[in-house]
């Protein structure tokens, strides 16, 4: 039963039917004593999403297209149901920073998903940070957001969550202060970690999808399998615990037991191990500071019999390098490559390139970019979108 003094918390997931928002909406279907959906969103799957509002009876549901608006209407209106309909960019927003809602999964996949996770976070809300490239693309900016409105910052990637888990509390954001000596973010090394690197230009689109451990997208498993995902999270770390590039370290441990690690002054490694299961950082940060039960199975240490560690290969893994230099290079560079790798992305996914092709269309692009300031929402997205329109220019060229 749900103590008196705990407020029912009306929750907001963006992108409800991408994996990451399934996988909440499991969560919070296992304590409905606690949690009450306001809105779900989706950009363009209509049935999967009449599906959750008949389970879930949002308030309101928001689509990208009008044209989907009129194909879910009519869905929902076979079901009887009065939910409120809504789409384009602006009205994603606008759930995001409505008034009726406390907490918002941001679990929209790549730069489509940063408007409304900063809506979000400069509303004030409980912010469920699924989305990386949020964080990358707008670095200082999103933080800023979230400490001028006195929002709260709970990062859901597995690892991010891990390292937030391990961290002493209060974190001051000053790691010296806390005798960090360094980030370690695990990676699992994804499905060509020990494949010949001469036979990677051969990899096909289905291959380069199936994860060994994890149940993703699309897009995040390619991203996984050139180990992009990986960069874009050393790029997040670097934001959410402030940490230097060089105090961020990626180690493969292909068990994807152990989520990430924190290492102090003192000789101490702080782990957070768990079954590879979206479930659990999800319900840390549904819960945060408390803990509530996920679904997910317990660990069985006694099943599991070695935990590997290797260090990442930046010749067999080119897009984790290029994510430390954009990191290093600052300004508007991480902005840059992740725009440039999520053209290049589904380019590979759709058949006009090969796979080692992305890391070098991501590369021209970086070179032929001048680096700049971005201070403002407006400078982020002109930004990103010159770096698509260069990235589009060289795939066709």
């Amino acid at each position: 039963m749900l103590d008196a003094d705990v407020k029912m918390q009306r929750i907001c997931v963006l992108g409800s039917t991408g994996s990451i928002g399934v996988s909440t909406l499991d969560v919070i279907a296992r304590h409905p004593d606690r949690y009450r959906i306001f809105a779900l969103t989706a950009h363009s799957q209509v049935h999967k999403l009449a599906q959750q509002c008949e389970q879930f009876k949002p308030e309101i549901v928001v689509v990208g297209t009008a044209s989907a608006a009129n194909e879910l209407y009519a869905l929902l209106r076979e079901k009887k149901l009065k939910t409120e309909i809504a789409f384009g960019a602006e009205a994603l927003c606008d759930v995001a920073r409505s008034s009726s809602c406390d907490v918002v999964m941001a679990a929209i996949v790549g730069a489509a998903g940063l408007p409304a996770s900063m809506a979000a976070a400069k509303a004030g809300k409980k912010v469920l940070l699924a989305n990386k490239e949020a964080l990358v693309m707008s670095g200082q900016l999103f933080i800023d957001a979230i400490q001028q409105s006195g929002a709260t910052l709970l990062p859901i990637d597995s690892e991010h969550n891990a390292i937030f888990q391990c961290l002493p509390r209060p974190y001051s954001r000053r790691p010296a202060e806390h005798g960090i000596s360094k980030i370690i973010l695990t990676a699992s090394g994804g499905p060509f970690l020990n494949r010949d690197i001469s036979s990677l230009d051969k990899v096909t689109p289905d291959e380069a999808v199936a994860h060994p451990n994890w149940v993703m997208g699309k897009k995040i498993s390619v991203d996984s399998a050139t180990m992009m995902n990986k960069g874009l999270e050393v790029i997040e770390a670097h934001w959410l615990f402030a940490t230097p590039a060089e105090q961020i370290e990626v180690l493969i441990h292909p068990q994807s037991v152990i989520h990430s690690m924190v290492s102090y002054h003192d000789g101490s490694v702080l782990a957070q191990l768990g079954n590879p299961d979206m479930r659990t950082p999800i319900a840390f940060g549904l819960a945060y500071p408390e803990r509530i039960e996920s679904g997910v199975a317990p660990l069985d240490l006694t099943k599991i019999m070695q935990l590997n560690f290797q260090t990442a290969d930046f010749k067999r893994f080119p897009c984790l390098a290029l994510a430390y230099a954009a990191l290093k290079e600052g300004k508007s560079a991480a902005t840059i490559l992740n725009a440039s790798n999520e053209v290049a992305v589904q380019a590979f996914l759709d058949g006009k390139i090969g796979f080692r092709m992305i890391d070098q269309i991501i590369a021209r692009v970086m070179n032929r970019s001048v680096m700049s300031e971005v201070l403002d929402m407006d400078a982020i997205l002109e930004c990103d979108k010159e770096a698509r329109a260069l990235a589009n220019e060289i795939i066709a060229a």
